[in-house]
């Protein structure tokens, strides 16, 4: 396949086959930004709105303290923040001191964020108030020094801790002490369950993230410079928020209307009206809910400013994406990413040809091969299915402090995905299977061992499967199989709370079966197809009776 790139036949006109990316980094980009749109509307959060030129003054304060506080260059600074203003404060402030983002999800388990803070060795930690309690009595057991604090006052912080708005408030020059910053130095450490195993920490460089920013500016060639609203309602701590919406908003000098609860899809709507949001990056669940609203179906929202959306995390159902373009004008395309390459390789033409149930194609300057899945050493035949194995600019640097697992998925510069793929004559790239049983609540990424390792924790359970089933509205549910030990006794809402103790809430089961035994195969290893295929079997002769 090297070589033979028929995808490029249907890139949208004024799409390049090839891109000159410029040896900046994503400072760069932001502070070109606001030199060009000082004026411009950067962030709208409700009734609030920060120009480019007051973002870029508050993250210099940021990086200010951070470096007068000691903060070295490649030290990791973790942001446990939803999308509100501050997000994007703290993580140019951050990028400017020299600085690694990890960017964590306020959502996750103590225990969780715990052991991400740890694994990095995280010394500082920027947090809404409301966080601040939880974070402070279990600080004894982190890498943290120090706290950031965003919101209202709390009563009483730390020697060691300081409020943002002390920061902004502070008399200090806003003249950043120079730390000089290469393309090739890391930007963020993004924690993703790897293309095999356990959660994993992936290192994305400044050239990474300014690639890929720039692939997907080309690649919307519907918009234009300064004239563009983003709809950020995916999280800014996932890579694909964080790109896709943020960085790309910068790189637009657009404005970024932040959504930190997608789930109230009126006031999500209303704001989609009132600031005419253009471009909406999002995930096939939230376009399906949007759908379904009356309101919506009524016509009583003017969604007609929308031009551009990218739908990411799951397959997009043909009926979601022809409704949500008849309700908008506009147009939703497939695409296809993962955190190691943050954060996405492919994607349907904004304007072209949109083939059903496809990924799209790779973008500018992105290698693909599809290899056997037994060795990955051979490209399968014209048509054949196999693993998906890419090669581009925006393809990570490795996995922290993980030489075993680095080597395992980069191999000469190919990033072995994990996922399995067919491509057809015209270059469109069809998912038909992940390699590794990895299951997708929502859009968000759950690994089966992690759950499996928290229910075999509990007392009265011998043996555990998790695997993910089918669910019209989820995409995937997550369920287990459970074996309980002789003379024992468990409900599945036991087994539920039990996990929702250790876990992050959409990593709980919501689904548990009881069985005598796990079919097993001849070295030791769970069949999870043939419980899903069991589970699939009896769901349809339900639905016959």
């Amino acid at each position: 396949m090297p070589g033979k790139q028929p995808w490029l036949a249907h890139y949208d006109i004024g799409v390049p086959h090839h891109i000159d990316y410029p040896e900046k980094t994503i400072v760069d980009l932001f502070e070109d930004t606001a030199r060009v749109f000082p004026n411009k509307t950067c962030t709208i959060y409700g009734a609030s709105k920060l120009t480019y030129s007051r973002i870029s003054f508050l993250s210099d304060k940021i990086a200010n303290y951070l470096l007068n506080s000691g903060v070295q260059k490649g030290e990791r600074i973790g942001i446990l923040l939803p999308n509100i203003p501050d997000f994007i404060i703290a993580y140019y402030g951050i990028l400017k001191a020299g600085g690694i983002v990890l960017a964590l999800n306020p959502s996750n388990h103590h225990n969780e964020l715990i052991q991400q803070i740890n694994e990095v060795d995280v010394k500082r930690l920027f947090l809404e108030q409301r966080k601040y309690p939880s974070v402070v009595g279990d600080i004894e057991q982190t890498s943290l020094d120090g706290l950031i604090v965003v919101g209202n006052a709390i009563e009483k912080l730390r020697e060691s801790d300081i409020y943002a708005k002390t920061i902004f408030k502070s008399e200090h020059s806003t003249q950043v002490r120079k730390v000089i910053i290469s393309p090739d130095d890391a930007a963020i450490f993004q924690y993703s369950g790897g293309t095999t195993g356990l959660p994993k920490c992936a290192i994305g460089t400044h050239r990474n993230l300014v690639a890929n920013a720039i692939q997907f500016r080309k690649w919307l060639v519907n918009t234009e410079e300064g004239n563009e609203n983003v709809l950020i309602a995916i999280p800014l701590y996932h890579v694909y928020g964080m790109v896709l919406g943020m960085n790309l908003a910068v790189l637009l000098g657009a404005g970024m209307i932040l959504i930190p609860d997608p789930r109230n899809l009126d006031n999500l709507l209303s704001q989609i009206e009132q600031h005419r949001a253009t471009i909406f990056p999002g995930v096939p669940n939230l376009y399906s809910a949007i759908n379904r609203l009356p309101a919506v179906q009524e016509g009583r929202y003017d969604l007609s400013s929308i031009k551009a959306c990218i739908s990411g995390s799951a397959t997009l159902p043909e009926h979601t994406k022809t409704e949500f373009e008849r309700f908008t004008g506009g147009h939703l395309v497939e695409g296809y990413g993962l955190s190691e390459a943050p954060t996405a390789t492919h994607c349907n033409p904004i304007l072209g040809e949109n083939r059903i149930g496809s990924i799209g194609l790779p973008l500018p300057d992105v290698e693909c091969r599809i290899v056997d899945i037994e060795t990955g050493v051979h490209d399968v035949p014209k048509g054949g299915i196999g693993e998906l194995i890419v090669r581009g600019p925006q393809v990570m640097q490795g996995y922290y402090l993980q030489p075993a697992e680095t080597e395992l998925v980069l191999r000469d510069g190919w990033l072995f995905t994990g996922d399995i793929c067919r491509m057809d004559a015209e270059g469109y790239f069809y998912l038909v299977d992940r390699k590794k049983d990895a299951i997708k609540v929502s859009g968000f990424q759950v690994w089966p061992n992690e759950v499996e390792k928290v229910i075999l924790e509990n007392p009265k359970v011998q043996d555990a499967a998790v695997a993910g089933v089918f669910d019209q509205n989820k995409g995937e549910l997550v369920k287990a199989w459970v074996v309980i030990k002789n003379g024992k006794t468990a409900t599945g809402l036991e087994i539920i709370s039990w996990c929702k103790q250790y876990l992050t809430r959409y990593k709980a089961p919501t689904m548990v079966e009881f069985v005598d035994v796990l079919p097993r195969s001849g070295v030791g290893k769970v069949l999870r197809r043939i419980l899903v295929t069991e589970h699939m079997r009896r769901q349809v002769k339900n639905k016959k009776d």
